[in-house]
């Protein structure tokens, strides 16, 4: 009896396959080139790894066939098949690698590929290449033989609840002596495929800088190559056109879009190495993906080594391309990368060299940088909390929506300083409107004071850092005094607001903090407010509210009890030292609008509601 290795079986697809198989099969995407040119870059990536796994296993190559990658139409039988002599699957790779997706955030691609009107960027940006091809094929057939081994093996699919797996028929197995076999069985409405214009406009739009050579065999005559199958990078500059680089950037990050910043030179001296690299124009959906690597290809000699090898840090993970050493040694492990000093000062060298690029463009092109920065500030900014060595330079690259209205620099901030303005105000929060309304600001924008306004959940932790910009440090005004008294204000009716209080403040203080406890730390008059009756803020050391409640929510941390400040000049707060009876319930309410000001609910929101009407019932003369 056979054993289960060697008969044919019948596999379901992952829960995800499937539902991905399922938006392919009924496709209504305009862009379906996108199939083959991500079956090409498997081919490549393919042809990859067999060379990176030669160098230390010669024999897996012995037979001195050349790599490269071969397309075949036939119109008869109406299949077009993509054939590459590379590394090559066995029986469990074919299973893990096409009945699987072995990645994290599944769910939010799918979710975005359901939504979007063209998914073809995300497909290529996500890496599930393969599946695009039930775009155009009703049915798929694979052989494949991994390299060193005896056995092929042969996956066919309909995209449909499952796969087929056997051993290769005779025919198949000595067809395909290494590598993968893929044979598309077109839609009818795909044919258009099979055309040899067709196919080598796909090939000359998307994969010319595959560094393999790409055969096109007609049905009639002799394969020929159809790609430059040049490493671009390794070219000078003075031979390259804008479209080249596009065409590049398309083919190395499997995108649709334009590069938005291209980095192209060749570092010389103790290292020499080549590097091309680029700024996308758009976000990549799971730029935020807690499993998301940077995606920048490491090459030695022109022989793909890794794409996990940390070329950049964190904070540049949205940066595309490749860096091609000479130096390093052929058979470095990915072990080894995490460690090797040359590999560090590369890193090092080529990270200044992309924030100097960015520098330029900041100054040169602010609407190309403008771009970039609405694109992946976000994530740049994280380089502020990380990097202490580039602190200054990522703080002068960033970019800011201030109470002015408009996003600046903090050069232009610090030139717009007001007499006497010896620090840079920012308020931290969950979004551009609720921070305008926020009574933090009350005090400041009576005073023309420009306030930062920041939204982005990194902002709650790079401002927790000690910083100044210019000899000025930034300063939270929901954290600590604030004093304003030196600055001038911009109009007498705005100065009537800062008048002395009427109302005793130090009997007004002790009757708040006798009704509120332990549910604040302390109760003071206020700096902040001219027209709001109260806000809460952190102490002066410690952690500003909004990264305390930002940690709370991913249960990092417990929040603090906040200071309760009152505006010594509000008739609420003034009432409440004559107002023995309704003391507890103005001081309450004191707490509890200051809470919602913040973004908060009460601790009990029904009392809350019950006391805030019991108030207007007795201001209105109605009986309680």
């Amino acid at each position: 009896m056979m054993t289960t290795d060697t008969v044919a079986e019948h596999q379901p697809f992952q829960a995800e396959v499937a539902e991905l198989l399922h938006l392919m099969v009924h496709s209504v995407y305009s862009e379906t080139d996108i199939f083959l040119r991500e079956l090409i870059s498997n081919g490549s990536d393919a042809l990859d790894k067999l060379r990176y796994e030669a160098i230390a296993a010669p024999d897996l190559t012995a037979d001195g066939e050349p790599p490269r990658i071969r397309i075949v139409p036939d119109k008869k039988a109406g299949t077009l098949a993509v054939v590459d002599n590379g590394i090559g699957m066995d029986r469990q790779e074919l299973i893990d690698n096409l009945g699987t997706i072995a990645r994290s955030g599944t769910k939010s691609f799918l979710a975005r590929l359901t939504e979007a009107k063209d998914g073809a960027g995300l497909i290529g940006q996500f890496g599930v290449g393969f599946y695009a091809a039930f775009m155009v094929a009703d049915r798929i057939t694979v052989t494949s033989r991994r390299a060193g081994t005896n056995e092929a093996w042969t996956w066919i699919s309909s995209g449909g609840n499952g796969f087929d797996i056997a051993p290769a028929s005779d025919d198949d197995a000595k067809r395909v002596a290494r590598g993968t076999e893929i044979v598309l069985h077109l839609k009818d409405d795909a044919k258009k495929y099979l055309e040899t214009y067709e196919i080598e406009r796909i090939v000359g739009a998307y994969s010319d800088n595959i560094q393999f050579p790409i055969e096109l065999k007609p049905e009639e005559g002799e394969p020929r190559q159809v790609n430059s199958a040049s490493a671009l990078w390794q070219r000078s500059k003075s031979e390259l056109k804008p479209e080249d680089y596009t065409q590049a950037y398309r083919s190395i990050a499997g995108a649709y879009d334009e590069p938005a910043m291209v980095l192209h030179y060749r570092a010389e001296g103790r290292q020499s190495y080549a590097v091309l690299l680029f700024a996308p124009s758009t976000k990549p959906f799971d730029l935020f993906e807690p499993t998301r690597k940077g995606h920048v290809k490491l090459y030695v000699r022109r022989v793909f080594i890794a794409d996990d090898a940390d070329l950049l840090p964190g904070y540049l993970r949205f940066i595309r391309g490749v860096i091609d050493s000479e130096d390093l040694p052929l058979n470095i492990s990915r072990e080894m990368l995490q460690n090797n000093p040359q590999l560090a000062q590369i890193r090092k060298a080529v990270t200044g060299r992309v924030i100097g690029e960015l520098e330029s463009l900041a100054e040169k092109e602010p609407e190309t940088f403008t771009k970039i920065w609405d694109a992946f500030g976000s994530v740049i900014k994280e380089g502020i909390w990380e990097d202490f060595e580039r602190r200054e330079k990522l703080l002068a690259l960033s970019r800011f929506t201030t109470t002015s209205g408009e996003k600046r620099a903090l050069k232009q901030y610090a030139e717009a300083l007001k007499p006497n303005q010896t620090e840079i105000y920012y308020l931290v929060g969950d979004s551009i409107e609720r921070l305008k309304s926020n009574p933090k600001l009350e005090s400041a924008t009576a005073r023309g004071i420009e306030v930062l306004l920041l939204t982005d959940p990194v902002d709650a932790f790079w401002t927790s850092a000690p910083l100044d910009f210019g000899g000025k440090p930034l300063k939270s005004l929901s954290q600590g005094d604030v004093d304003f008294g030196l600055i001038p204000l911009l109009d007498d009716g705005a100065a009537d607001k800062e008048k002395p209080a009427a109302a005793d403040e130090a009997a007004t203080i002790a009757v708040i903090k006798d009704v509120l406890g332990d549910r604040i730390s302390d109760v003071r008059a206020s700096q902040r407010l001219t027209t709001s009756a109260s806000c809460l803020v952190a102490g002066g050391t410690g952690q500003d509210r909004a990264l305390e409640r930002l940690l709370a929510q991913q249960n990092r941390g417990a929040v603090t009890k906040p200071i309760l400040e009152i505006n010594m000049r509000h008739p609420l707060v003034a009432a409440i030292a004559g107002q023995q009876d309704a003391a507890r319930d103005l001081s309450l309410l004191l707490l509890e609008q200051a809470q919602i000001l913040d973004g908060e609910l009460p601790e009990d929101p029904a009392a809350f509601a019950s006391r805030l009407n019991e108030l207007v019932l007795r201001g209105l003369g109605k009986a309680v």
